[in-house]
């Protein structure tokens, strides 16, 4: 466990049932059977002195918790009032992590979501709740992920995956900026006010708005994520975008054929930019034609094929896990997210969850187990955990 936890509960400074309606929320460390990829005795040992000499920052997750009975969510997302998983990102070996939020479920005044309000409602309640703890650290800079660090705690960055809610608004991203916000998606999945999601048979590209909204991120000093775009309007971004920006949580196309994931020519022109791309985990997506069933073993064949594609300096981590039934999630939220539209048309098998991937913590420290385990060197193993999103940050952030 990471020595600057102390217990702290999300909401403790709140009477539950009282003051809010409270649910019985899924166990952090053990919903399911937990999975760690066997090492040797030295091998442990190399896992623990990177652990120790490295930083390590997720690009994109969810680490909030689910209710245990999945059937609960739609209540407790409308609620608007989602727990953090301070316990289980304690035993992470994260040293930042970018949290996307109620992406995709806040519907707390529209079962359409994406409502400007509710935006900051959700960005309001979390920074309350982490407010009155000292664990997690509100990151606004780089040098916050230091800190953190040193002192065994995490830095909490607020991202989110869509404009959506910016409307036609160009202040608002000022306004999100000043909240925290410190990277923010152009699209999700439907299409918007700033260009095509992935969602759409027919990719128009980037706005005149959008382009405006790409200019203002840039000037600010807001990373830009283009996971949720069509192919056409994420490479306008990639081309107008005048530092590079990220795909934050993504696979290649080329293994599996699904909407979701990215073709080789976005992945390249994003590296050829400077850009980083983070490697997805969310269940059904990162599988391959040889491993169907979602799993670290196919997820790490998304990373390998990607790194071969664009990189060493250009890839990274962002597992879309969370604390939870994140399948079930699925299910119920399945059209506002457009995963129904979005499917392979190849048979995979189902899975309950992602072994060896279910939460952000698990995630965290079995990539870095597979790394150490495939021999991957100190030098590479350093990059892909932190330092390529790291070099990119100090370029964007002002």
């Amino acid at each position: 466990m990471k020595k600057g936890y102390k217990g702290y509960k999300s909401y403790q400074y709140l009477q539950k049932n009282i003051d809010y309606q409270g649910f019985e929320l899924a166990d952090e460390l053990k919903r399911v059977e937990p999975y760690l990829i066997p090492l040797t005795y030295a091998q442990e040992n190399r896992a623990a002195e990177i652990i120790d000499k490295n930083l390590i920052i997720s690009l994109h997750d969810h680490p909030t918790i689910t209710p245990n009975d999945i059937n609960e969510l739609m209540d407790y997302e409308r609620e608007g009032r989602e727990s953090t998983a301070f316990e289980g990102l304690a035993y992470s070996c994260l040293d930042a992590v970018f949290d996307n939020m109620m992406d995709g479920t806040c519907v707390i005044s529209s079962k359409a979501g994406w409502k400007w309000m509710d935006v900051i409602h959700d960005i309001g309640i979390r920074s309350c709740d982490i407010a009155h703890q000292d664990f997690l650290i509100k990151g606004q800079r780089i040098e916050d992920i230091y800190s953190a660090k040193r002192e065994g705690k995490i830095a909490w960055f607020i991202s989110l995956e869509s404009s959506t809610m910016l409307e036609n608004e160009l202040d608002r991203i000022e306004i999100l900026y000043g909240l925290g916000v410190r990277m923010m998606g152009i699209t999700y999945s439907e299409s918007n006010n700033l260009g095509s999601g992935l969602k759409e048979k027919n990719d128009g590209g980037l706005t005149a708005f959008g382009r405006a909204v790409v200019e203002r991120m840039n000037k600010i000093g807001m990373a830009i994520d283009v996971s949720h775009t069509g192919d056409k309007t994420a490479m306008d971004v990639i081309e107008m975008s005048e530092q590079p920006i990220f795909i934050t949580h993504i696979g290649a196309r080329s293994l599996w054929d699904m909407k979701r994931l990215k073709p080789d020519y976005v992945l390249k022109a994003c590296a050829q930019r400077g850009g980083v791309i983070g490697i997805e985990a969310a269940p059904h997506t990162t599988i391959t034609r040889e491993h169907s069933r979602h799993d670290i073993e196919s997820y790490m064949a998304h990373f390998e094929y990607i790194k071969e594609l664009v990189g060493v300096d250009h890839v990274a981590f962002g597992p879309d896990a969370l604390f939870g039934n994140h399948v079930g999630l699925h299910g119920l939220f399945s059209k506002n997210m457009s995963i129904s539209e979005n499917t392979a048309g190849h048979s995979f098998e189902h899975v309950d969850y992602v072994k060896g991937l279910e939460n952000p913590a698990e995630a965290s420290i079995n990539i870095l187990r597979w790394l150490v385990k495939h021999d991957y060197s100190d030098e590479g193993i350093k990059k892909v955990l932190g330092e390529n999103i790291l070099h990119v940050l100090k370029q964007v952030w002002v």
